[in-house]
């Protein structure tokens, strides 16, 4: 099961995947909640967490199924350079669209002004401000509906932001794979 021999290049893809999977995971998790949570609440979840959550469960699926051929040895390492800079952009616009409002949101204050208010009065403003007409959420108001919500969705930004990173490194990595891969004899299994 240690899949093909290709040294510390393929040792370095297999440690990419894994890292791109646990950063995934974690963006799956918190997105999950939150959207779990505005469904609980009778709204409709906002299009970037929906988005977010889509985005990331295909990624998840494309390094779980890449990670399984490179070890089989049947990754085709040319096709899988074009994926990762695919999943490259998806993560990419993931990172812009959830990180344009809160690139100006400082979390530490938020809340700071409002420790004399009661919970009954701090609940009602925020429901009135993080929706519109239709019961949707709006995502801008949202995240800086209180503190816990601004740092999860600043921890989604940065996963996302440490992903474009990584599927950039990957498709680095599979060029050079595929270049190491048409140079060096496969080796007989008999």
């Amino acid at each position: 099961m240690a899949g093909p021999d290709y040294g510390a290049l393929g040792a370095t893809f297999k440690l990419v995947r894994v890292l791109q999977v646990v950063s995934l995971l974690g963006c799956i998790g918190m997105a999950a909640n939150f959207i779990s949570e505005m469904v609980q609440a009778n709204d409709t979840p906002s299009e970037e967490l929906v988005g977010t959550l889509s985005v990331t469960c295909i990624a998840v699926l494309y390094c779980a199924i890449t990670y399984i051929l490179h070890i089989d040895n049947i990754l085709p390492y040319l096709i899988n350079t074009g994926m990762d800079g695919m999943m490259l952009i998806a993560v990419a616009i993931v990172a812009i669209v959830v990180g344009k409002p809160l690139s100006y949101l400082d979390c530490q204050v938020i809340g700071s002004n409002s420790v004399a208010e009661s919970a009954a009065q701090l609940n009602s403003e925020l429901k009135s401000t993080i929706h519109n007409q239709g019961g949707k959420v709006v995502y801008s108001n949202w995240i800086g509906a209180n503190k816990t919500t601004c740092y999860e969705m600043k921890a989604i930004w940065g996963l996302n932001i440490a992903l474009c990173i990584l599927f950039a490194f990957s498709a680095m990595c599979s060029v050079c794979l595929w270049r190491r891969s048409k140079s060096v004899p496969p080796k007989d299994m008999a």
